[in-house]
């Protein structure tokens, strides 16, 4: 009986050592499964504001181009305008020519050149309008495409925008290049991938790629000076369009501006950063234009 007794509580104390530990257990991974969490919902915030951020950009841009367009619109009204009063005046000249009782041979004839002259003259700007219209419409077309495709790009890398009927994207140095390098990054190698498929969408424009330096002299073993170095840059995107992502090297240009085109001034680190950048200019073919705008009969 003794020794019954004495098994039992031997039992009853391991059992209770089981559970203790087991529980000390269960408490640490409540604990840790608490920080996962806490580093989880951190994160979500931290997406939340880049969310946010990038909408403010896309609508701040958004609201540009809708400016620009707005202008482009009054523009073409203020030409429909002069348009009617044209047909205005070529229909008073008509009305009075028929009622002239008699007019010379010569005088009559000078008087329908200048009509024709004129019926001219409204043919070319309704062309002009027409081709306008249609360029202004393929490249806003162009820039919502390229900003969906380069959604969740960090903004201070990338930046599109158009001016003067060009659309205009700019890559920053530090995103593209090593230091005084030509050598495209792999990072740079996945926007340029996005952009090249907008590109390809659209084979009806033109595309030129242009290199630009701060003014701090570059000279070593493999880049002579800045426009060497611009060069070589402008050249090495147009390389890696054609060769990996396929964009027809016809459409293509490469050119070095070295550090003579900046967009702010050289004077603080952060002016020089934003000189240092390569743009992707994209325009419309001008032969395609000019047939637009004098269509063969």
């Amino acid at each position: 009986m003794k020794n019954f007794s004495y098994a039992f509580f031997a039992i009853t104390l391991m059992v209770s050592c089981v559970s203790s530990k087991k529980y000390k257990d269960l408490e640490s991974q409540m604990n840790d499964t608490k920080m996962n969490l806490q580093k989880c919902q951190e994160s979500l915030s931290d997406c939340e504001k880049q969310k946010n951020q990038l909408a403010d950009d896309c609508k701040m841009k958004t609201g540009k181009l809708e400016s620009e367009m707005a202008a482009k619109s009054g523009k073409i009204k203020s030409l429909e305008e002069q348009l009617d009063m044209f047909k205005k005046t070529n229909n008073n000249l008509l009305d009075r020519l028929s009622d002239l009782s008699i007019v010379s041979k010569s005088g009559a004839e000078s008087i329908r050149k200048s009509l024709d002259a004129l019926n001219e003259k409204d043919k070319q700007l309704t062309a002009l309008n027409k081709a306008m219209a249609q360029k202004d419409s393929i490249m806003l077309n162009l820039v919502i495409n390229l900003k969906r495709s380069l959604q969740g790009v960090n903004s201070e890398d990338v930046n599109v925008e158009v001016k003067h009927g060009v659309v205009f994207i700019s890559l920053s140095d530090k995103m593209m290049f090593r230091t005084a390098s030509a050598t495209i990054n792999e990072s740079a190698g996945k926007v340029l991938d996005k952009i090249a498929k907008v590109l390809n969408d659209h084979k009806d424009l033109n595309i030129l790629v242009e290199g630009h330096t701060d003014n701090v002299p570059m000279a070593n073993d493999c880049v002579v000076d800045n426009w060497d170095l611009s060069a070589k840059r402008a050249t090495a995107v147009v390389r890696t369009l054609q060769s990996k992502y396929k964009v027809e090297p016809s459409r293509m240009t490469a050119g070095g501006r070295s550090e003579f085109v900046p967009k702010d001034a050289n004077t603080s680190a952060q002016g020089r950063q934003k000189n240092r950048r390569t743009e992707i200019i994209i325009l419309p073919k001008l032969d395609q234009f000019f047939e637009m705008i004098n269509p063969q009969p």
